[in-house]
């Protein structure tokens, strides 16, 4: 069968039984064969620098050693037990060591689960209905969080709209939508809104956005004043940014995080974790049954990805890793630079040294209709 052949006839097959082609909402025209280090390779054969890294979790590329041997000593021993395991607690306790907010874990599957389940829980915690996202942040998959994702038209804030059919109208009722890094609105909406609110949740760094300084901390604050429950999702930024994640770097600490990609070292793992008090709320024998959540997942916490996770943050625990991690990130993105910088094209670079992007803009984009401005204006070019 010849190159063209290969690659074309799996994308055949896939359509066949799989909507769009694909197992997602991504690119479904390559069909991937192998991934080795840093190195991918599609069925016919083409070799790529996967810069996406799974989209995360293979942050220490693919098929480590260390990490493919702690999974093959397991393996013989039990994949899942729908149990407690050893390898489960013992990860929850370095993660909650690492983890500034971390004083208890629950386990998950996806990181989607993981933030669909943060959101519940500041509602079980506080009582109250509605929480506060930022336009362009992505949170999973959950109701909730496809408000305001990626809107394709343009309304007053704090109106939510839906970035998919099939969610209910009255979802939105209790979805605040404010813009990222503007400190002026979110006091604004939180003196009317304050004490109906449960949950701000963000991303830490948005997408490919940074914090404008000040901002974290005046998240915080404002959680503080009103009794408000503060969630960084960390799923993509979780021991990505520093061991201690993207509330170590900012030096800002929430009150829960949620966790995934990393943790699982490239198998199915996300987390939920938090202040006691709150993540109390899982328990029900402390707080009762009016208050509990109930969580459980046929694989949360299943000793297969816990064996690749305790192994990937041990060794991204080790002395001068995230020197490493961020000099390559430096060296690729100052490449780019001195490309780019011969071109007269405006651009930026916008991001962290481990996860960042070029955007084609005069300015450097602080919100989600920024990004969208300046890639309308590069569009028109």
């Amino acid at each position: 069968m010849d190159r063209i052949s290969t690659q074309s006839e799996w994308q055949q097959r896939a359509r066949a039984v799989l909507p769009a082609g694909g197992f997602g909402n991504f690119d479904a025209g390559m069909i991937m064969d192998r991934g080795i280090g840093s190195r991918i390779w599609d069925m016919d054969g083409n070799e790529y620098v996967d810069y996406l890294i799974g989209s995360g979790p293979m942050l220490l590329g693919h098929g480590h050693p260390e990490v493919m041997e702690a999974v093959l000593e397991q393996l013989p021993k039990g994949q899942t037990f729908f149990a407690n395991n050893t390898l489960g607690i013992e990860l929850a306790e370095v993660i909650c060591d690492a983890v500034p907010c971390a004083e208890q874990l629950r386990y998950v599957s996806t990181g989607g689960e993981a933030d669909m389940y943060a959101i519940r829980l500041a509602r079980a915690y506080t009582g109250r209905e509605k929480i506060v996202k930022f336009e362009g942040g992505y949170h999973g998959m959950s109701a909730e969080a496809q408000m305001s994702l990626a809107p394709s038209k343009r309304v007053n804030f704090p109106q939510a709209v839906p970035d998919s059919a099939g969610i209910p109208a009255d979802v939105g009722e209790n979805v605040l939508v404010a813009p990222f890094n503007d400190p002026v609105y979110i006091q604004s909406l939180l003196s009317e809104f304050g004490n109906d609110v449960a949950a701000i949740i963000v991303e830490p760094l948005q997408r490919i956005i940074p914090p404008s300084p000040g901002f974290l901390e005046l998240l915080r604050q404002e959680c503080d004043r009103y009794g408000i429950v503060l969630i960084f999702d960390e799923v993509v930024t979780g021991f990505r940014f520093a061991y201690g994640g993207a509330q170590e770097y900012y030096g800002v600490t929430p009150d829960v995080t949620t966790l995934g990609k990393v943790i699982g070292g490239g198998f199915p793992l996300a987390a939920i974790v938090g202040r006691r008090d709150i993540m109390a709320h899982f328990d029900k024998s402390d707080v009762g049954a009016d208050k509990w959540l109930m969580q459980l997942g046929t694989l949360s916490g299943n000793p297969i990805a816990a064996a690749a996770g305790l192994k990937s943050l041990e060794i991204l625990n080790r002395e001068g890793a995230y020197d490493h991690l961020l000099g390559l990130g430096n060296r690729v993105s100052q490449m780019i630079r001195d490309a780019l910088g011969k071109t007269g094209v405006p651009f930026h670079i916008v991001g962290h040294p481990t996860l960042f992007e070029v955007v084609f803009h005069e300015i450097q984009p602080l919100d989600y209709r920024m990004v969208q401005n300046g890639d309308e204006q590069a569009g028109k070019a």
